[in-house]
């Protein structure tokens, strides 16, 4: 059995510590067993790593994610770059055609598909490996999870299953009758008197399943091809697409718990403290929550059922029940991240100013990491100057390296060619001015500390 997990969403719901590229994924807010804090992709990771199913997992997730994917988990997933966000639909059909053109998985071997924000116990990954013996019993081509709701909710779907069929129930499934996607309150409330169960996201299907429906929407099942028509295919729901569309397809009821953590309600009754950060709750305030990554302190006082976030992005305060609609109000268009977590590190934008088109400032504070290095690069449209805060480390420019510690100011014209390794922690300024700061402007000459040195005269 192959695992794939998706990585979607906007990172709007747990504004302002999530962002378009630091989805909810990358919070480091839940309590781990070691000690500390890890975020969700690290907490699953290390389960399907217990369940021995590491191995044989692929994410896929956007391009502009991969060196927080790295960051976080290494090299143990296997990552599919999405150029852009496409829908479930589309994900998972990138998926099986790597699956099935890169990595020559069999077309009879079951893909399993969930969610990368899903919170679970181990009990979860027992269940999932049982999905090709319900594929194989029930004799369907689509087997999904279903959880049973305590409550009504609009924030879900809801799968109906057919409760007269004792002896597939006996055997752990049961046929399904209808999908509802995301019913208000009402509806839902007369769905789960039927026995509805809440739509996990988690699915499974032979990899020839969705071979057949590429065929059938005239979509290639060459990864590269599939890959090179990615921007023009459609923004489409695996459900709406496939699920609803299967004629004979299961469900797996199951009763362990489940959550998605999708928003500042949810995710605040798994945090491990009700203060994060720099903050303090008086007593007079109950069932709030502080989460705060400023350097200035947060204090609460007398209000309660409210959750206080605070990033380099903004300062959210709401009513636990209501906090979902920051996405409303956030509209369509993703801001540019004011911080954000490389493979080397972290950054966050200090200060950003335009006085014309022309001339533009961009300041960061970028923290890199002992044995770490950035990229050779050059900036075809900007110049840059670094100033060491702290730490030690080895500047690269123009193939030649030197010793860089505190104090030191390095000036870097438009077009020279650099890089930054950490000896110890290595905290520095890099100020840029040009024009049009917010766009990318980065051509990487060499990636890996071998190939930077192999080019220096003086290594």
């Amino acid at each position: 059995m192959r695992i794939v997990l998706l990585s979607g969403g906007s990172g709007k719901r747990l504004w302002p510590l999530s962002n378009e590229v630091r989805s909810k994924l990358f919070l480091k807010l839940l309590p781990s067993e070691s000690g500390g804090n890890q975020s969700m992709i690290q907490r699953v990771c290390g389960q399907l790593e217990e369940a021995g199913l590491l191995p044989e997992t692929t994410i896929v997730a956007q391009a502009s994610q991969a060196e927080m994917f790295q960051s976080q988990v290494g090299d143990k997933l296997c990552m599919v770059a999405e150029p852009c966000r496409r829908g479930t639909f589309t994900a998972v059909a990138l998926a099986a055609a790597y699956l099935h053109d890169k990595l020559g998985v069999a077309p009879e071997e079951t893909v399993c598909v969930m969610p990368a924000d899903l919170y679970v116990e181990a009990a979860f990954f027992t269940v999932l490996k049982r999905f090709p013996d319900y594929l194989s019993q029930s004799g369907t081509e689509l087997a999904l999870l279903g959880t049973l709701p305590d409550h009504p909710s609009s924030q879900f779907g809801y799968i109906v299953p057919e409760k007269s069929d004792e002896a597939a129930a006996a055997k752990g499934y049961l046929p399904i009758v209808q999908f509802v996607e995301k019913p208000d309150e009402a509806h839902a409330a007369r769905l789960i008197a039927s026995h509805a169960m809440w739509n996990c996201g988690v699915f499974a299907f032979p990899l020839s399943f969705m071979l057949s429906i590429l065929g059938s929407r005239g979509l290639p099942a060459g990864y590269d091809d599939l890959l090179g028509r990615y921007t023009q295919l459609p923004d489409a729901s695996f459900d709406v697409e496939v699920a609803e569309k299967t004629a004979h397809s299961v469900v797996i009821p199951y009763e362990k718990g489940w959550s998605d953590l999708g928003d500042w309600r949810v995710f605040t009754e798994y945090l491990g403290s009700s203060v994060i950060g720099l903050g303090e709750i008086s007593g007079g305030s109950v069932q709030s929550h502080v989460v705060n990554e400023l350097a200035c302190p947060i204090r609460l006082i007398g209000v309660s059922n409210v959750i206080v976030a605070a990033s380099a992005e903004g300062i959210l305060v709401a009513d636990k029940g209501k906090a979902n609609q920051i996405k409303q109000l956030l509209g369509g268009s993703p801001e540019h991240p004011m911080s954000g977590e490389k493979r080397w590190g972290t950054y966050r934008i200090l200060d950003y100013s335009k006085t014309d088109a022309a001339a533009e400032s961009l300041t960061k504070k970028i923290d890199l990491l002992p044995g770490k290095h950035t990229s050779y690069h050059l900036h075809a449209h900007r110049k840059e100057t670094l100033v060491i805060l702290s730490g030690t480390g080895t500047f690269v420019y123009e193939d030649k390296l030197a010793s860089i510690s505190a104090g030191d100011v390095l000036h870097i014209p438009a077009g020279a060619k650099h890089a930054v390794q950490a000896a110890s922690l290595l905290a520095y300024l890099a100020i840029q001015i040009g024009a049009d700061l917010t766009r990318e402007d980065v051509q990487r000459i060499a990636v890996t500390w071998t190939d930077i040195v192999s080019r220096c005269a003086n290594p």
